[in-house]
């Protein structure tokens, strides 16, 4: 019989190894002692499936510990029959008479933070064992004295379900059967010095409750999505990307019911329509992984392997995916790497320890966010990221990640005062384990999704972010060119009558641009916290603010670089975005917006249509200024070639209110220039000046350092795209 202080330990949940007391354990030759803890249990009945009649265990403690040896042979299957204290009574499998639910190699790997795929074993998967259905939960927490599974299966009883360790790996493992998908579920951990910690998430759940519920949902794994050839093309650096960046909660709400959330089924129906009608090539969502609070517009992630439930379940996501892949449009994600919450039900002292996170507030929390930063020097660390790369692009098929806030995974004084950081091992500020894993994950992605993209948010001017590894880079695919966006911006937000001080504004985009493979943002930070609309940010009176917009998104596609816009900046959103309201669909009532949603669907459509445009957007033979020194018009000039200099499109762009008759323009060749594109046209709500019979003939006129000229119309606040032929 087993002694009075492992029952005890049992019955406290403070045993931290139940697979030692309960279950089947040899007695003799002919008989196995069987051991289990049901609370409210009154009597149970061990009966073996190969005929023998059910044996009686002996009640060992009054809060339900069960004991007593049974004529079979260790590793024959049985049921407890069990009558409970309040009349009813239950036929029910024993957990632990399973085996351990981790292979070796999968402990191997896990010790080792090699495990490409670790959300294949951690979390929690519906399976069969020993001919039996139910849930293997696995989750890591090395430094806990004891883990249970608690859920709405079990009354959330920490006592009834403890796991067995893996000391190989420090994670606790325990198949329960007749738990399905669908079952609430968290793990209760307690900590080395004995106290019980408040529940966790699971950190590889695969669904979670809707906020503000907290607990992890059982979710089937995904299959693996099969990437066709076009993905590959379509992601590309010498493709036309332009993205259509995203808030699912906000970018269209049903007012009629309640202000509620499209479901990812009705979004696969409106969204995705929508970007192929406006001709997006890419959307791009802000973080979509389970987040317990709204305003961090996902940036504060705690489920980072499952979709929110604010707009289903997984599988749901799932189509939304495949739905824009048929309609030929690719879908990234915003992915956060660089911190986590410090919610009680998350990942803060997981297991009564710093487990992800650095243990050091000087190199583990975030002062301008309130959070915690993940610990990147352990490897289980590393390896629970880069399979969470691995999972969204290999089960559910996006296309890319775009990686939010890198600039402050690549410093350890990022946003830190003198004092309160600390130098890495060579006394410098780079963090050389973020380093370490940013270039891990792209090779991983590189290596096993060749389809896929990587995007950096890097807002400083680290050397190489989008160049390979092996050439000393980070790896990405591109990056956010941020400095494109504050100048520009900067300079758009000036009245026309100062902007000839600020040519360089403008201009100075060019000096770097082909340093990094850059996508120009228009992004949700520019719209938010007080900086207003994309619209607001423009002078002058509405007819003015209005063009304003339209010149600057024409140059804006006339620049190298990927392109992306978010949602509203397409109809000129009034307000500043607010994540809790729909945009303002109501706008395109009016001719004006509805001209701005036509410029851009013109301006995608010309986009792809015109290799010139997106061919070289990274080398300098794609771009060649004809003239950018004419500040005193405020006129921009240059010219987009594509991988045959013999096509190319002339851009040119007036940034005053002043129509410009008469202007003269060297040219690189001779032949007819037709005007295939005016900002100002009344189409989009222009004023439609423009060069008389919508281009030019080139004239042997040298101009410019050029010997041909054509001369032009600019018409006020206008961009203008220009097609050569011969």
């Amino acid at each position: 019989m087993l002694p009075r202080h492992e029952i005890e330990n049992i019955c406290n949940a403070s045993h931290g190894d139940p697979f030692s007391v309960l279950g089947p354990h040899t007695s003799s030759k002919h008989r196995i002692r069987v051991a289990c803890f049901l609370p409210s249990a009154i009597q149970v009945m061990v009966t073996p499936q190969n005929g023998t009649p059910p044996t009686a265990l002996t009640q060992r403690h009054s809060a339900g510990f069960f004991e007593g040896t049974v004529p079979m042979a260790l590793g024959d299957a049985y049921l407890l029959d069990v009558q409970w204290a309040s009349g009813l009574s239950s036929t029910q499998e024993d957990p632990y008479r399973f085996p351990v639910v981790l292979g070796e190699m999968d402990v191997w790997l896990l010790g080792e933070g090699t495990h490409l795929r670790p959300f294949e074993v951690l979390g929690a998967h519906p399976s069969t064992m020993l001919g039996v259905k139910g849930t293997r939960f696995a989750v890591w927490a090395p430094n806990a004295s004891r883990v249970s599974v608690v859920g709405d299966f079990n009354y959330w009883d920490g006592r009834r379900h403890p796991m067995r360790l893996r000391r190989e790996c420090g994670v606790w493992e325990l198949f329960l059967p007749g738990v399905n998908p669908g079952a609430l579920y968290k793990f209760e951990v307690r900590a080395r010095s004995g106290e019980v910690l408040p529940a966790r998430a699971d950190p590889y759940a695969l669904q979670s409750e809707l906020r503000p519920a907290t607990a992890s949902r059982v979710g089937e794994l995904p299959a693996k999505v099969t990437h066709s050839a076009q993905r590959q093309v379509a992601n590309a650096l010498d493709a036309p990307v332009s993205i259509y960046e995203v808030h699912l909660g906000s970018w269209r709400r049903v007012a009629e019911d309640n202000n509620r959330w499209l479901t990812w089924d009705e979004m696969a129906d409106a969204l995705v329509p929508y970007a192929q009608d406006m001709g997006f090539t890419h959307l791009e969502l802000l973080p979509i992984s389970e987040h317990p609070f709204d305003g961090s517009w996902g940036y504060q992630p705690i489920g980072m392997y499952a979709p929110t439930a604010r707009f289903g379940d997984a599988a749901g996501f799932g189509r939304l995916v495949a739905r824009c892949h048929a309609a030929g449009i690719g879908l990234i994600l915003d992915w956060v790497p660089a911190h986590f919450p410090t919610d009680a039900h998350g990942l803060a002292n997981f297991d009564g320890t710093h487990l992800y996170e650095y243990a050091d507030p000087r190199e583990g929390f975030h002062n301008d966010w309130n959070t915690l930063i993940y610990n990147l020097g352990r490897t289980e660390v590393r390896n629970f990221l880069v399979g969470n790369a691995l999972y969204w692009l290999e089960r559910f098929g996006v296309d890319g990640l775009r990686v939010d806030a890198v600039a402050s995974m690549l410093y350890r004084d990022y946003s830190r005062k003198e004092g309160e950081w600390i130098p890495n091992v060579f006394g410098g500020r780079e963090n050389l384990e973020a380093i370490d894993f940013l270039k891990r994950m792209n090779e991983v992605v590189g290596v096993e999704c060749p389809q896929a993209i990587t995007l950096a948010e890097e807002s400083t001017a680290y050397p190489a972010v989008s160049r390979p590894t092996f050439a000393g880079g980070l790896g990405f695919h591109y990056k956010w060119n941020m400095g494109w966006m504050h100048d520009t911006l900067a300079y758009m937000a000036r009245d026309p009558i100062y902007r000839r001080h600020h040519q360089g504004e403008m201009t100075f985009s060019m000096v770097y641009a082909f340093n990094e493979n850059f996508v120009l943002p228009i992004s949700h930070d520019e719209v938010v916290h007080g900086k207003g609309s994309l619209l607001n940010k423009m002078p002058g009176d509405r007819w003015q603010q209005l063009a304003n917009v339209r010149v600057f998104l024409g140059y804006m596609f006339g620049h190298p670089g990927k392109k992306l816009l978010f949602m509203g900046c397409e109809f000129a959103q009034e307000h500043e975005w607010n994540h809790e309201q729909s945009l303002d669909w109501h706008l395109l009532d009016n001719p004006a917006h509805a001209g701005i949603q036509r410029l851009v669907r013109d301006l995608n459509k010309l986009y792809q249509a015109t290799p010139a445009l997106y061919q070289q957007d990274f080398v300098p033979a794609g771009f060649e200024w004809i003239d950018h020194n004419d500040a005193d018009r405020s006129v921009l000039s240059f010219v987009r070639y594509g991988l045959n200099r013999q096509t190319f499109t002339l851009v040119v762009c007036n940034f005053t209110p002043q129509v410009w008759q008469g202007y003269r323009l060297g040219v690189p060749q001779p032949g007819h220039y037709r005007e295939v594109l005016n900002t100002d046209s009344a189409h989009y709500g222009g004023s439609n000046v423009g060069t008389p019979l919508g281009g030019a003939p080139a004239e042997a006129i040298p101009w410019q350092g050029r010997p041909y000229s054509v001369l032009l119309t600019l018409p006020p606040l206008a961009c203008l795209f220009f097609e050569w032929t011969a």
